[in-house]
């Protein structure tokens, strides 16, 4: 073998100078970045012969062509992973890259505390109604103090939809701020969810019994529109409701209805059906909704952690060792198999 045979291949969407200071101190391993527009060939070129595919997991900014599909796996035969840049794997399509032996890896809990933050963020901006006086301070006059008062979150119940890496995190600020914290995880027993720092309810029970419903589950067919009109309207009225998830989770009809009916006191809206969403997006004009740009785990913490655990995770992978974020670990054997073949 080469002393540059092992390739890994990326696009040119940003990322941490951390993943390629990585890689290179690797003498085995080559890394190859192509231009998501203007240069397509180069791009085909440099995926069919790629052994690793470090995918961006913004469905919103890389193009669709580079998505990893049954099209593109079918030209890349020495294909052995795609490794997502975040925790979430939207421009993936999971069980093609199974049916490939293709891994597929992601980097769950490399930004979990900036995307934990970022809720807690949520969590007091609306409920103390910060962006509502920082709008009305800057284009009036003449109003009270008392007209933008708000609530404090100590002794409120937060329900969170997922207590995973982020979740967890999230848990542990909101007792810090004296909150109550409930659970669901259809993926944990309720001893986990305890464990986690959580009491374990049902779904129905958790929007029933939250002052802040805020999601933590990924995005897959059993939680599309899981907050739909009929949820909003079982949660709390009053109550507010938080997502640092993903897009599709929610129903953005369903929770603009619910707010301007009053059911819902506000929100806090990082992850949308469109990224960014249009200008005249209806949440956008509200005022008790804090909106941001998918940028709930972006800060230069996060980014150098998911960057670095990212390469390091592939260096482990082609040397032969279980990925310890395997999204697909069914397809491992036949993973175990194509990697023997190719490096033998």
């Amino acid at each position: 073998m080469t002393a540059t045979g092992k390739r890994v291949v990326r696009s040119d969407l940003w990322i941490s100078p951390a993943f390629d200071e990585r890689l290179a101190r690797e003498s085995d391993i080559s890394l190859a970045v192509f231009p998501i527009e203007g240069n397509d060939p180069l791009g085909r070129d440099l995926l069919a012969a790629a052994h690793v595919y470090h995918i961006s997991a913004a469905k919103d900014e890389l193009p669709q062509q580079w998505f990893a599909r049954a099209e593109l796996l079918s030209r890349c035969p020495d294909l052995l992973c795609v490794s997502a840049g975040g925790a979430g794997y939207d421009t993936v399509d999971v069980a093609a890259c199974t049916a490939a032996g293709v891994a597929v890896v992601n980097q769950a809990g490399g930004n979990a505390v900036s995307v934990a933050e970022h809720t807690l963020g949520f969590m007091l901006g609306v409920s103390r109604r910060m962006l509502e006086g920082d709008r009305r301070m800057r284009r009036e006059i003449g109003y009270t103090r008392e007209d933008v008062m708000g609530r404090e979150i100590r002794g409120k119940t937060v329900g969170l939809v997922g207590i995973g890496h982020i979740g967890t995190r999230v848990a542990s600020l909101a007792r810090a701020f004296g909150m109550e914290v409930i659970a669901t995880d259809p993926f944990l027993s309720l001893d986990e969810i305890a464990r986690r720092g959580a009491k374990a309810v049902s779904f129905d029970d958790l929007l029933a019994q939250s002052d802040f419903v805020s999601l933590h589950c990924p995005r897959d067919a059993g939680t599309l529109k899981l907050m739909n009109a009929k949820a909003f309207a079982r949660m709390k009225k009053g109550a507010i409701f938080i997502t640092t998830a993903r897009g599709g989770i929610h129903d953005e009809a369903a929770l603009v209805d619910a707010l301007r009916s009053g059911h819902i006191a506000g929100a806090g809206i990082d992850v949308w059906d469109q990224e960014p969403p249009p200008l005249d997006h209806p949440l956008l004009a509200m005022d008790n909704v804090y909106a941001t740009f998918h940028t709930a785990g972006v800060t230069h913490e996060a980014r150098r952690n998911v960057a670095a655990i990212g390469a390091e995770q592939i260096v482990g992978l082609l040397r032969g060792e279980r990925p310890p974020r395997l999204v697909n670990p069914e397809v491992w054997p036949a993973y175990e198999k194509r990697r023997a073949r190719l490096f033998s």
